[in-house]
């Protein structure tokens, strides 16, 4: 039996037209029994569809969420993807700005979970919507980076949430 076999009528009640208008009660319970069965490229083709969904906060907000509930480890592995995907320049801008320009130096991006510990889910919010009008991909190697987090992803709310199994009952139906 296929995950999509076991959780196929529980993600029925997420395929109709209005089922982000109002989150399920029982959302994060379901999330949870779909997050341990389906893929994670499922889990984050779910969650590209949350960050770029007109019924949730921008993909910024989302993302400083997410980061201001990670560990240090979570933070810099999520910071370094992003990071890579803002021009050097917006990221000395940015990072300037927030009185950070030394956290990054010379071609070296990558920071540590120290390092990621003193950013502020301000700045994160801040990079992301440069990054996002930058390179829209970031959203999906976002994604696919905290697909591995799932107790993370429950942060974002039940909204987030919603929309997350209604693209995942939707990939499931197509399939």
């Amino acid at each position: 039996m296929t995950w999509t076999d076991q959780l196929g009528n529980l993600l029925k009640q997420y395929t109709s037209g209005g089922a982000a208008a109002q989150p399920a009660p029982d959302v994060h319970a379901h999330f949870d029994q779909v997050a341990q069965a389906a893929p994670l490229s499922t889990i984050a083709d779910g969650l590209s569809a949350a960050f770029k969904s007109d019924k949730t906060p921008a993909f910024g907000q989302m993302l400083s969420t997410l980061f201001n509930n990670s560990t240090g480890e979570q933070k810099a592995g999520m910071l370094n993807q992003l990071l890579s995907s803002v021009n050097p320049d917006t990221l000395k801008q940015v990072l300037g700005g927030a009185g950070l320009a030394g956290l990054v130096s010379g071609a070296s991006t990558q920071l540590t979970p120290d390092q990621a510990q003193k950013i502020s889910p301000d700045v994160v919010q801040e990079l992301a919507t440069h990054a996002e009008k930058a390179n829209p991909s970031v959203i999906d190697s976002v994604s696919n980076f905290y697909s591995q987090h799932t107790t993370l992803i429950k942060t974002l709310g039940g909204t987030a949430l919603t929309v997350c199994l209604a693209k995942v009952a939707e990939r499931q139906r197509q399939a």
